[in-house]
Formats: C-alpha cells, sequence, structure tokens
C-alpha cells in the first residue's frame, strides 16, 4: 500500500477489514507492509512524519479540505494516538504499525488489542487490521555486549572488598585487645612496681639490722669463741648444691645452666681470684642433689640420673662413674685417705663402692624406709671403726659399713620430733650431731590431716614453719643420748643442710643453719643453744651451707642461695 508523503495529493482507499483478517503470514500484502513500515520507520528518523487521514468511500469533500488546510499548516510531531504522549528518542513509544508508520508505545497497542477483546485490531489512526505478531519496534533496543573478563574483575574486586573490610573489623578488634593488655600491665607493673618498693624498704631495714648485729657480736663480742669475716661473694644463675676443697681453695657449685631447661652444669669457682669455669657433665646426669670433697683433689657427686661420679678437680673430668639402682640423694667419703665412698639413695638404701673396683658396690644395705636418704655423715669412731650416721625422714640413723649387712639402727629420742629434714655431724669424731626436724602430717581415718609432735606450731611465713634442733650427744659407739632442743624457722618444703662449726682453743663448737625467715645463716653456740650471731641476709632462701678446714687450720663457711654465694672466713679470738 502506498504511503503519501506531507502534501500528498491522494489517499488510497482503505482496505477491507475483513480482507485483512484473512491474510495469513507470508502474503505479498505483509511483504508490502513490512517495506512499507522500514520506509516510514526510516523517515520518522529523520524527520517527524506527517499525520495521515484514512480515505473511505464515505469520505466527503469537507474531509479533503480539512486535510488540505493541516497539510498547509506544516508537520507536526508526532505523538501516540492511545495516550496522546508526544513521541521521543528516549523511553517506550518505539513501535510502528505496518500500515501507516505511525509510532506508537508497545504498551498502548498491546492495551488496544485487549480493548478491543480480538486477536486482531484496527490501528487508531489508519483503520489498518494489526495482530500482535504485527507490533514491531521502531528502534532496535540498546544491545549489551557481556564481557566476562570485566565481569571476573568486579567479583575479585567485591571478594577483596569483603577480605579487607573483615580484615580491618579483625584488626580493629585487636588493636582493642592490646589496649585493654597494655592498661592491665601497666596496672600490675604499677602494682608490682609499689609492693617491690615496699619489700625493698623492709629487706633493706633486715640487712641493716643483720649487718649491725653480726658486726656487733662478730667482731665486738671478745667473749665469743669465734668471728665470721666476709671473704668473697659470687653471684650465680640457679645454683642448687655447692661444695668447698680449703686446701685448694676451690669452691664447686651446681645448678640449672641459664636459658636450657634440662641442662645441669657445674661451675669451678676459684675462691680469691673470682676464675669461674663451666665444667659440663656427662649426658643423662641430670640434677646434682650432694656433692662431698674427698683427699686427693676429687669430689664425689650424687645425681638424680642414677650415677655416682669421682671428679678430679685437676683435669675437670669425670674419672669414675658408677650406675645406681635409683637415684642419688647423697654422698660421702672418707676422710683418711681410704677407698670407700657412699652414696644414699632416693628408695632409702646406703650403697658402699671401692674406687679399685669399678663393676657393683660391695655392699647394698636396706634403710629402715623406702624414704630418700638426704644426708650422710662418715665418721670414724673412738675403737677406730668407720660408721655413717645418715638422715631420712624417719630420723638419723647409724650404720655398720665394715662388711655387716644389718640394718641401721635409729637413734635414740628421735622417734617422735617429726620429720628429719637436716643432720649436721661436729668433725672428725662427731660426737656432737644436731638433727632438724619440722612439723609431721598424718592423714587422719577421715581424710583431714593432723599434727602430731611439733604439729601445733605456727606458720612463720610463706615459706617457712616453726621446726625444732635437736642437740645429741655421743654415748658409746653405737649410741647417742638427746640434750638440748633449741626452735628455729625450718623449710616446709626441702631437705636442708646445716654445719657444726669447731672452734679451737676452749673446745667450744657453732650450730650454723639457713633460717627462712631471715633468707640468711643463723648462728647458735653449743650445747647451750645460745644465740651467736646472723649472717649477712640473702633475697632468695639458703639452699646449701657447709664447712670446710683445710690440712693448714683455715676454715671456711660457704653458704648458696639460687641467686648468690657468700664466702666467710672463721678466725678464732
Amino acid at each position: 500500500m502506498p504511503v503519501s508523503g506531507t502534501g500528498s495529493p491522494g489517499r488510497a482507499p482503505p482496505p477491507v477489514e475483513g480482507a485483512h483478517e484473512e491474510e495469513e503470514p507470508g502474503s505479498p500484502h505483509e511483504a508490502l507492509d513490512l517495506g512499507l513500515s522500514l520506509g516510514v520507520g526510516a523517515a520518522a528518523r529523520e524527520v517527524p512524519a506527517p499525520r495521515l487521514v484514512q480515505v473511505g468511500s464515505s469520505s466527503s469533500g469537507e474531509e479533503e479540505e480539512e486535510e488540505e488546510e493541516e497539510d498547509a499548516q506544516g508537520p507536526s510531531l508526532p505523538s501516540c494516538p492511545v495516550c496522546m504522549s508526544a513521541w521521543s528518542a528516549e523511553g517506550e513509544h518505539r513501535v510502528s504499525c505496518i500500515p501507516c508508520g505511525h509510532v506508537y508505545g508497545r504498551s498502548c497497542l498491546e492495551r488496544w488489542l485487549v480493548q478491543c477483546g480480538k486477536k486482531t485490531a484496527t490501528c487508531p489512526q489508519c483503520g489498518k487490521v494489526f495482530r500482535q505478531k504485527h507490533i514491531i519496534n521502531l528502534y532496535a533496543p540498546e544491545i549489551v555486549v557481556p564481557n566476562n573478563d570485566l565481569e571476573k574483575q568486579v567479583l575479585s574486586l567485591r571478594d577483596k572488598n569483603e577480605s579487607l573490610e573483615n580484615q580491618q573489623k579483625k584488626l580493629v578488634e585487636e588493636i582493642k585487645e592490646y589496649k585493654r593488655q597494655i592498661l592491665l600491665q601497666q596496672h600490675l607493673i604499677n602494682k608490682s612496681s609499689s609492693k617491690r618498693q615496699k619489700m625493698t624498704g623492709q629487706l633493706s631495714n633486715a640487712a641493716a639490722m643483720a649487718e649491725s648485729v653480726a658486726s656487733l657480736r662478730a667482731d665486738g663480742d671478745s667473749s665469743g669463741p669465734c668471728k665470721f669475716v666476709p671473704q668473697n661473694e659470687f653471684f650465680l644463675d640457679g645454683a642448687r648444691v655447692m661444695g668447698i676443697d680449703a686446701s685448694s681453695q676451690i669452691i664447686l657449685a651446681s645448678g640449672r645452666a641459664a636459658g636450657v631447661s634440662v641442662e645441669h652444669v657445674l661451675t669451678k669457682i676459684s675462691m680469691f681470684s673470682r676464675q669461674q669455669t663451666k665444667v659440663h657433665l656427662p649426658p643423662n646426669t641430670k640434677a646434682l642433689k650432694d656433692i662431698c670433697i674427698v683427699p686427693g683433689g676429687l669430689a664425689v657427686f650424687a645425681s638424680l640420673g642414677k650415677k655416682l661420679l669421682l671428679f678430679s678437680m685437676t683435669t675437670n673430668n669425670v674419672v669414675l662413674q658408677y650406675d645406681l639402682p635409683a637415684p642419688g640423694w647423697s654422698c660421702s667419703g672418707v676422710q683418711n685417705g681410704a677407698n670407700h665412698i657412699y652414696a644414699g639413695l632416693q628408695n632409702g638404701m646406703l650403697l658402699v663402692f671401692d674406687t679399685r673396683q669399678t663393676k657393683a658396690p660391695l655392699h647394698s644395705l636396706m634403710g629402715l624406709s623406702t624414704h630418700p636418704v638426704h644426708t650422710i655423715h662418715t665418721v670414724v669412731d673412738c675403737s677406730g671403726f668407720t660408721k655413717v650416721i645418715s638422715a631420712s625422714s624417719v630420723g638419723p640413723c647409724i650404720w655398720d659399713v665394715d662388711g655387716s649387712e644389718n640394718r641401721p639402727s635409729l637413734l635414740t629420742g628421735t622417734e617422735n620430733q617429726g620429720v628429719c629434714i637436716s643432720l649436721a655431724c661436729a668433725p672428725p669424731s662427731s660426737d656432737l650431731i644436731v638433727a632438724t626436724f619440722r612439723p609431721k602430717v598424718e592423714l587422719s581415718g577421715d581424710g583431714t590431716s593432723s599434727q602430731v609432735a611439733i604439729s601445733q606450731s605456727p606458720t612463720l611465713s610463706s615459706s617457712g614453719k616453726l621446726g625444732c634442733h635437736a642437740l645429741m650427744r655421743r654415748a658409746s659407739s653405737t649410741s647417742f643420748v638427746k640434750e638440748q632442743i633449741c626452735n628455729g624457722s625450718v623449710s616446709e618444703l626441702r631437705m636442708s643442710k646445716s654445719a657444726i662449726i669447731p672452734c679451737s682453743g676452749n673446745s667450744q663448737h657453732l650450730f650454723a643453719y639457713g633460717d627462712e625467715s631471715l633468707h640468711g645463716v643463723r648462728t647458735w653456740q653449743l650445747p647451750s643453744f645460745q644465740a651467736f650471731t646472723d649472717l649477712m641476709p640473702h633475697r632468695r632462701p639458703i639452699l646449701d651451707l657447709r664447712f670446710a678446714e683445710s690440712s693448714g687450720g683455715e676454715k671456711y663457711l660457704g653458704c648458696l642461695s639460687e641467686e648468690k654465694l657468700q664466702v666467710f672466713g672463721v678466725t678464732d679470738h
């Protein structure tokens, strides 16, 4: 069907409605209509399409005159005859009627079909019959070409953004937690600093008082049996046990090596030159529980690694090693140059070794209990026989080690004193001994703990209890008699060390013990237990205490804490 341009003089007659309803797709009329729609669409993109007026057989000449007048007025912008909205390049008014080329909105034509109630309807402008399939877009919609790379990049950036947001949240929480910990640590530091200042003041006062008392008693009391003169002081880390060789002026101290959790190192110290040498013991030696100096420049070590070692202080080497059936807790040697050495074990046994035989002990003696033998002293009685006086928690015992396999005898008068934690002997005959006891704890039938003997003693501090020191004097070669008892602050847990110091000239003796309340050495005169002097205190409790006398008569007292070693010279008045 031909379409007139602007100012066209003639109109084609309108088609018959019924004829268009019978037309099928693909007919010549459809092809002609499609071509017209394309031409009209192209013209519509260039200039607005003129308004077309349908001409029928019943049209009058007046209508032709009105059309001519409208054409003379010039073309007008197209608008949708259904909704009367003006056509624009944007929006939904982009479909064209095939017969007349007028621009409609797709939704407008679809609503027009619904209103007509048929599968076909006439164009509101030209009256042509059209169907749903005849509604075509005048302009093609925007085409979006997918870009997979950009999509992946967007997704990746989105994931990164979420990850960064989560990290930011975590960092904010961590910063809050760090601030909270810093405030808490600052509070603890301030609190600890306040306590430290208070304790420092108390320790300074105690040290000043103790030093004043020691100076007054040691230097100014001419009636005392002897005095203590400070010789040297060494700062150690982790020391536990010591031994003094007075003749060569060598000190051996053992303890855990700094920074190493399992290794124990022996430190060899020159008493006056302050030279120190680290000696590494054989593997699996573990901690040394006791050190004994014997003649010939040798030392005996008892270790928790089930070893009894003979050490040369000249070559700094282990020259002999014995395997023990149980961990060693104490050791001793005969001072007259004999070849016998002794070991007290954790299971209560006493072993006798001859250094000329390296395979097995001479004697294996069973104790009175299975508690550790924590102290051994080798003595020679008035008949010239060697005896061993030992101590375990059940009390001090005396052993016959000259070939007898009999079990030891508990010293009379010590049965109900409590737990024996220390034993000191007066060299060389050991006619005087002092045994130290702490309260004994037993479980009653209902499971609650009860105290016996001196169990009612009050606790003196967080690390000490009120115990007692019992003086016993030899009555025969195998028996002792208890004479005096003195109270003192003792350790709640450790098996401590003590010493009896002979003072020549007046045959007097002093008893020295590491007092828990003092953190230093306290001494008493024997046999009266009259307080004599307190030596300079440490910051930590005394762990070991040793007295040694050289062949030339020089006497030394050494006291060891975890961080410091003090050496005093003992001189007679």
